[in-house]
């Protein structure tokens, strides 16, 4: 077994082309360390709906320039087999550590199995990949990013011409001709051929973003932003410039590109402390709101000044961005079809309702949400917004931030804050009050473990609220594609229970609804609501034995 071992890591050695992980995998070979290389040889990294993503190291587990080899060149069979030889390929990365090299190697795979490769000019946003793909007409795009991850993680996000994330049967299609890749040596990587792509195709995504906006509407919110450490800051700033707000006042220690993350532990505006130094510049800068981005800046997070917490600022959830949203769209008089994920909140299906809007619900992920029918706005609670679908088919944090800013300043013109209009909704259609119990592992058979038992013995009651209903998403329903997920309906609330697909964690997704009398009543609602959400929380993670 261990010579087998050494052997295996040998033959990954000989054919790796990058100096660093080839002397990274040499030091682990010479000194013998079976478990590590175990772990790197477990198998290989799957490729899937979020494509692939990992930690970056040597070996076949890991994110590495032979594994992005091998990718690119699956895919550009999968393309080629389907009639699109001669077709472009764009392809975008932001600034983590080899997401360069690994675009070019992607460039130089495609150039070589005789598609056309362009290459973004720097390290973007995500979603201006997603846009640059219908723009120039191509047949697929690759973005190089992963997104939140921790520093030492990469991915590989895959579109389709599109401009939508590839979903099954793609997925597996694609995976299937990686795994047919034989030796490295076999595939063609010329030293050019591609081509870097000016900074018009920046230019004419920037003249989209104005489209999100109503013509003459309020531009005076004032705003502090965040990049964490991404790649947002040159593009949102650009974009607050044309459409004439007020220049954002910057997060300094995050606004410029840094692949180590060096001021949280996590660059996720959801996770603990990583909005600390934004709302520090905030308590200095006194803003109307705090906008961020994650690294790749597809997401957006809202914060706003609040009085009852301590530090005097509040982290909006997903959920209540993506309900302001719908109903500053609505205000608007926009027509077409809301959709968001199961896990987000019911509060959006009301809202479109009433509005005689259609509504849509999907599996999680923007490769589902993008895809529907007359899609004029789509969201999820993980801060992600799609509020331009005919320019980006996929979640897009600056367009969303656009949009968030227009409603502050309009609310601001009529003497009003987002806390407001929160209220009204919560007045119009009952309190929905989300939260999420989300448990990150090192090793992914707590998950497994957690799912089986909850299959095997599911809840009758949660918070003392009795499950009316529990459906295995595993089975698929009436309307949703088999996934692998648990969703319980109780009297008055909602679970959801899944493993994430990008990150080792399990995720519940929690929502009570509380009616509200009137505005007199919210008070006590929302400690109900806290109440309730509490309970579920602790019950569940003991249903799930976790």
């Amino acid at each position: 077994m261990q010579h087998d071992l050494i052997a295996q890591a040998r033959t990954w050695l000989a054919e790796d082309p990058d100096p660093e992980t080839r002397d990274e995998l040499g030091a682990l070979i010479e000194a013998g360390d079976t478990d590590e290389l175990a772990a790197r040889f477990a198998g290989t990294l799957q490729f899937g709906t979020a494509g692939l993503r990992g930690e970056l190291g040597a070996g076949p587990m890991r994110m590495n320039r032979s594994v992005v080899i091998r990718a690119a060149a699956g895919l550009a069979a999968y393309l080629k087999a389907r009639g699109q030889d001669g077709g472009l390929v764009v392809i975008g990365y932001d600034a983590r550590y080899k997401s360069e090299d690994f675009a070019r190697d992607t460039a130089a795979v495609m150039t070589g199995a005789g598609l056309r490769a362009a290459v973004l000019p720097r390290p973007l946003p995500t979603p201006v990949l997603a846009y640059a793909i219908r723009h120039l007409g191509a047949v697929a795009g690759v973005e190089v990013t992963a997104s939140h991850n921790p520093p030492r993680d990469n991915g590989y996000k895959v579109y389709l011409g599109d401009g939508s994330q590839i979903v099954p049967p793609a997925d597996g299609e694609i995976a299937a001709a990686i795994a047919a890749v034989g030796p490295l040596a076999d595939v063609v990587r010329p030293e050019d051929g591609w081509e870097i792509l000016g900074e018009e195709v920046l230019e004419a995504y920037l003249a989209r973003t104005d489209a999100v906006l109503a013509p003459g509407s309020p531009r005076t919110a004032r705003t502090v932003y965040t990049a964490m450490h991404g790649v947002g800051t040159s593009v949102l700033t650009a974009a607050f410039e044309r459409a004439g707000f007020p220049a954002p006042v910057l997060v300094t220690e995050q606004a410029e590109p840094d692949p180590a993350f060096p001021t949280v532990a996590f660059p996720n505006p959801e996770e603990p402390g990583a909005m600390d130094l934004a709302f520090a510049t905030a308590r200095r800068a006194a803003p109307d709101l705090i906008v961020a981005n994650d690294p790749d800046a597809d997401r957006c997070a809202v914060a706003v000044p609040d009085t009852s917490v301590e530090g005097g600022w509040r982290m909006l959830r997903g959920d209540e961005v993506g309900a302001l949203l719908a109903a500053h769209l609505v205000e608007r008089g926009v027509s077409g079809v809301f959709a968001e994920s199961i896990v987000s909140s019911s509060l959006l299906g009301r809202i479109a309702e009433k509005a005689g809007l259609g509504y849509e619900e999907t599996l999680t992920g923007f490769k589902w949400i993008a895809r529907v029918d007359g899609l004029r706005y789509g969201y999820e609670e993980a801060l992600g917004y799609c509020v331009d679908p005919g320019g980006v088919r996929d979640k897009d944090g600056i367009t969303a931030a656009l949009l968030v800013v227009e409603l502050a300043s309009v609310l601001k013109e009529q003497g009003r804050t987002l806390l407001d209009l929160l209220d009204d909704l919560a007045l119009a259609h009952g309190l929905h009050a989300t939260d999420q119990l989300s448990v990150r592992v090192e090793d992914l058979t707590v998950i497994a473990d957690a799912m089986a038992r909850l299959r095997e013995q599911p809840p009758t009651a949660l918070a003392g609220l009795a499950v009316t209903s529990a459906e295995d998403l595993s089975r698929g329903t009436a309307s949703l594609p088999p996934t692998d997920g648990l969703r319980y309906q109780l009297e008055g609330a909602r679970v959801i229970v899944r493993p994430s697909g990008t990150e080792p964690k399990l995720k519940c997704y929690l929502e009570v609804v509380v009616p509200v009398a009137d505005a007199a009543s919210l008070p006590a609602a929302r400690a109900r609501s806290a109440e309730l959400l509490a309970g579920i929380k602790r019950d569940l993670a003991a249903a799930a034995g976790i």
